[in-house]
């Protein structure tokens, strides 16, 4: 009978242990899902973030604010604590913590305000370390291809211990005496860098535009032009495709890239074969053309002065009495090429002083000297003069002025059914052609017709224009411009930039990136020469330019779909996948 009571008993006091263990259970889940709740809040994250701040807690800051729900909330915390890291003297942290903001203009305000402060140690007076001095010197002579800043897997980040992070993670104490153990850093960074380097041949190489301009401005808030590499559009030769990743926010040229050199004449250039790279300055220069009033027009001319024409007419009207003896030619000549004088330069919708200016004024005199015989052309394109025949009664042609102008020249360009790729087909350039008439007073008068022999010359030009680009760059660096004037009215007439909620806040018009510039050309010596037919001398001057409209070539009438899915398949290899946060390119 006791022994039953007391088995009873055990068993009510064990339910009543059990009932107080839920009920603390309860009261202690209640609690913690009390606190969850409240860490889940958005205001009491917010009110958390901005203690941490005034703490100078930034790491547990920054992991609050990845926490929160609204992108735009976390972009204006990203940007707080940029400034606060900034009033603190950690500006490469600073930078790191814009990085993270989503929006492009808002990015970019926050660069532009680090850009602005002032470098070094505001505080002075060694309120703190300077990290960025010192991580300045590890990183620029310590294997400097390797780092996370240009691209590489390794990272550095200050730490007020006296260590470093060497690329495989592995943490050690600085010791500069010890060369063998920066040796291993050194040998360590390179060999986990090999695929970053953008010398290395690729024969798709992928550049994300958007990315380029983070990591340009990033530079900028940091007083640094951008590297080598970005100047060079990390060795594109030229561009394939344009490919588009929403879910990325990426705008990708994809095309065969390499190693480059400058070469004798100044040009950065293939070393393989002499073909010029793209380049960053041109394509920003392009951009803005592109979404400016102009809508992708540009162009130059050179213009033969009236004054001076109508003293060449005299001249050759007094001249023409007699047959020249063979002694007096080049004196005659001279008098010729010093009655014409210099012609004008005129180029619009460009800057004058900028690099594509100069190409397209270069490729377009130099084509006029091939022309006129005063530069060999290739197997297949002979000077006019060369080409030119006296009349059936033994006279010679009138006097002409000639007009050449380089004008684009694609196929239709070619995209997927979701118009997120996009192929760029054809030879690219063409040469146009016009006969114009002088009056006495030395005005041109357009005629809007050819002679066969002015159309052969232009076709013939057009036709083996592949292999004068081989032996003169300058005809690859117009072609190169050509596609990139394509790329920026594409990107325009596509609203390409806008779905993917791309601002070009550095590259724009009015964004902080600085274009190098130039002299800009303002004339140039006449281009003339003569050949003696039938005792007599038939002269010959010429006129021209470059005329660049992309948008009618981009317009969507002139761009098919892709029925074969090659362009699916090129941007599915093509998708940014896993990149560190300061990468823009990759293989």
């Amino acid at each position: 009978m006791g022994s039953s009571r007391s088995r009873s008993m055990v068993c009510r006091g064990r339910a009543w242990l059990d009932r107080i263990a839920a009920i603390i259970c309860i009261a202690a889940c209640s609690s913690l899902n009390a606190v969850q709740a409240q860490a889940d809040d958005p205001s009491f994250r917010e009110s958390q973030i901005s203690e941490q701040l005034a703490a100078g807690e930034f790491g547990p800051a920054l992991e609050s604010i990845a926490r929160l729900p609204d992108s735009r909330s976390r972009d204006a915390w990203y940007q707080r604590t940029a400034a606060a890291q900034l009033r603190g003297g950690a500006r490469r942290a600073a930078l790191d913590t814009v990085a993270a903001i989503g929006s492009d203009t808002l990015r970019s305000q926050a660069y532009a305000n680090i850009g602005a402060a002032p470098l070094g140690n505001p505080r002075g007076g060694g309120a703190m370390a300077d990290f960025d001095t010192l991580i300045e010197l590890i990183t620029s002579t310590v294997s400097p291809d390797s780092w996370d800043a240009v691209g590489g897997p390794g990272a550095i980040e200050p730490f007020p211990t006296g260590v470093l992070v060497d690329p495989s993670g592995l943490m050690k104490e600085i010791d500069l005496s010890d060369s063998t153990s920066l040796a291993e850093v050194r040998s360590t960074a390179r060999r986990l860098g090999e695929n970053r380097d953008a010398r290395r041949p690729s024969g798709l190489r992928k550049v994300s535009l958007p990315r380029l301009e983070r990591e340009a401005q990033r530079l900028w808030a940091l007083g640094k032009p951008p590297d080598a590499s970005m100047r060079v559009l990390a060795g594109l030769r030229h561009v394939r495709f344009v490919l588009l990743f929403p879910e990325s926010g990426d705008l990708v040229l994809a095309g065969p890239a390499g190693d480059w050199i400058t070469g004798a004449d100044g040009r950065l250039v293939a070393p393989d074969d002499g073909r010029p790279v793209l380049q960053l300055d041109d394509l920003v220069v392009l951009l803005r053309n592109a979404f400016s009033a102009d809508r992708g027009q540009f162009g130059c001319s050179i213009v033969p002065r009236a004054a001076n024409l109508a003293s060449v007419q005299d001249f050759l009207k007094s001249s023409a009495a007699r047959p020249l003896k063979p002694s007096e030619r080049n004196r005659w000549m001279a008098e010729l090429r010093s009655r014409l004088g210099r012609q004008d330069i005129r180029i619009h919708g460009i800057d004058p002083r900028s690099r594509v200016a100069r190409i397209i004024v270069e490729a377009d005199y130099h084509m006029k000297l091939i022309g006129m015989g005063l530069q060999e052309g290739t197997l297949g394109v002979s000077s006019y003069l060369d080409s030119v025949q006296s009349n059936p009664d033994g006279s010679l042609p009138p006097l002409d002025v000639l007009r050449w102008w380089f004008t684009l020249n694609y196929d239709p360009l070619r995209t997927t059914n979701d118009r997120d790729a996009f192929e760029l087909l054809g030879p690219g350039v063409r040469v146009q052609s016009e006969n114009e008439l002088l009056t006495e007073r030395g005005q041109r008068v357009h005629t809007g017709k050819s002679d066969e022999i002015n159309q052969k010359f232009a076709h013939d030009f057009t036709q083996h224009f592949a292999d004068l680009a081989v032996k003169y760059p300058i005809y690859a660096e117009l072609r190169s411009v050509f596609d990139l004037a394509m790329i920026a009215g594409l990107i325009r007439s596509e609203q390409l930039a806008e779905r993917i909620d791309w601002h070009l806040p550095f590259f724009a018009d009015d964004g902080k990136y600085q274009v190098d510039f130039g002299t800009a050309p303002l004339e140039v010596d006449s281009v003339v020469n003569y050949r003696l037919m039938n005792q007599r001398q038939l002269v010959v001057g010429v006129s021209g330019g470059v005329t660049v409209q992309t948008a009618a070539w981009c317009s969507a009438s002139r761009i098919t779909a892709d029925d074969y899915g090659h362009l699916r398949t090129e941007r599915n290899g093509a998708e940014p996948q896993a990149l560190p946060p300061d990468a823009w390119w990759w293989d």
